[in-house]
């Protein structure tokens, strides 16, 4: 049985990297950072592991494993 992978919010990702929601919209929409689409909803979600990426390239240590668990159960 595979597990439900977790998804952030674009507000929750934007807090976790330090940018504004259109930022990313605008990343996303220029095809520099792209975000996963709710099927229902067309909504922007990230994985942990993205956004984990994202930081590495642009130089920031990844988020705090305390921090990333109090994201994901908002």
């Amino acid at each position: 049985m595979e597990l439900a992978k977790k998804y952030l919010t674009i507000n929750q990702t934007a807090k976790l990297v330090g940018v504004t929601p259109l930022t990313l919209r605008n990343w996303d929409n220029a095809r520099k950072f792209r975000a996963a689409r709710h099927p229902i909803n067309n909504y922007r979600m990230y994985t942990l592991e993205q956004i984990e990426g994202l930081m590495k390239k642009i130089g920031l240590p990844p988020p705090p494993k305390k921090l990333v668990i109090r994201v994901l159960e908002d």
